[in-house]
């Protein structure tokens, strides 16, 4: 077989051959420059419309262009040279395959870009990395699909040994496919997306970097990465501190004297809450903090100081200032944080100071 093929191709006269390949020649450099002239003039014209899709359609065909213009030329070579009809053949089914490929790649470049327009322009909508791979997968078997019908391979036989080992496949890859359905349903979903914030049953938060086909990358505040694979991210239960709004309450819990004047103490605490508000960044002046006294402890009367911050990571800032200010605000007006106080009784003994007693002798 490889000797005929080699007297087949030396049989072409060295003239033809080169002809031919100045043919291919012109016709690629012809592809170039209408890429360079008529297709970039055509992306300054679209991308002065309303629509952004024009833009994606054109940018896909960039260098596809240029391989169509060879392709065309090969294929006028064929017709016009007198070429064996067995070379003749073989090209022909390479320029098919050629062909087909380029027309998936222009396919599977509008496809993800239009799916990643729609995703950046739809609030709620999280990474389209998922959504553009699966694309891109179907588009390619499509592809091979094609390719084998035009060379006369029987694709009904292929499609079925393809159902039975799909079948094997996924009884091999249960928590991969697992993974991959649960991604598609988070994102679907929309209740999570990139940069959101977000705290998993078990502990661990942080950002939401990507929503992967297999699993999902979380971004600690140390800056430490949490890979989750997406079914378990999908089973578990997850606070996401960016839904319905970044702005949240920060509650912290205080305690004063039972000798304190509480209604001086609601006044002091909200004044240095209000100050801290409008001074400290991620706090959000135009909110009114307030207190709610919710218990008589052991030993003080408590409350908690409800304040609002722009977003989750803002609040250790604001209850860092706020217990300095508070502290030396409380000094100032001779408002009591009691110390823990416990009386201890024992047989024989004696009270010591401060109500604890104290053993004799």
């Amino acid at each position: 077989m490889i000797e005929y093929w080699e007297a087949l191709l030396t049989s072409v006269p060295l003239t033809q051959v080169l002809v031919s390949l100045g043919v291919v020649a012109g016709g690629t450099l012809a592809g170039l420059l209408f890429e360079k002239l008529a297709l970039k003039r055509l992306y300054h014209t679209v991308s002065r419309t309303s629509w952004d899709g024009d833009e994606i359609v054109v940018y896909s065909l960039r260098h596809v262009v240029t391989v169509w213009f060879a392709l065309a030329s090969i294929y006028f070579v064929i017709l016009r040279r007198d070429i064996e009809p067995a070379l003749a053949e073989l090209l022909k089914d390479a320029l098919l395959i050629a062909f087909v490929i380029s027309v998936a790649v222009v396919t599977a470049r509008i496809a993800a870009g239009l799916v990643r327009l729609y995703f950046s322009r739809v609030q709620g909508l999280p990474s389209s990395s998922l959504i553009t791979n699966v694309l891109r997968t179907i588009i390619a078997a499509l592809a091979a699909l094609v390719i084998l019908q035009s060379l006369g391979v029987r694709i009904t036989p292929v499609l079925g040994a393809l159902g039975i080992g799909g079948l094997a496949v996924a009884l091999a890859l249960q928590e991969t496919l697992a993974n991959l359905f649960a991604g598609i349903v988070i994102i679907l979903s929309r209740q999570l997306r990139p940069h959101d914030f977000v705290k998993l049953s078990s502990g661990e938060e942080g950002y939401v970097q990507d929503i992967s086909w297999r699993n999902t990358t979380i971004r600690e505040l140390p800056n430490n990465m949490i890979i989750v694979p997406n079914s378990e991210l999908a089973s578990s239960i997850v606070t996401n501190y960016y839904q319905p709004a970044r702005q949240m309450s920060v509650l912290l819990n205080v305690g004063v004297s039972y000798d304190s004047d509480l209604e001086h103490v609601e006044e002091v605490t909200v004044a240095v809450a209000t100050e801290v508000m409008a001074e400290i960044e991620g706090g959000v002046p135009e909110s009114r903090p307030f207190i709610r006294y919710n218990n008589f402890g052991d030993f003080s009367i408590d409350f908690t100081v409800i304040m609002q911050t722009s977003e989750v990571v803002s609040q250790y800032l604001i209850k860092h200032e706020f217990i300095k200010r508070l502290h030396r605000r409380y000094g100032e007006e001779g408002i009591e944080i009691p110390f823990p106080i416990r009386t201890i009784h024992s047989p024989g003994g004696r009270t010591g100071g401060n109500g604890v007693s104290a053993p004799d002798g």
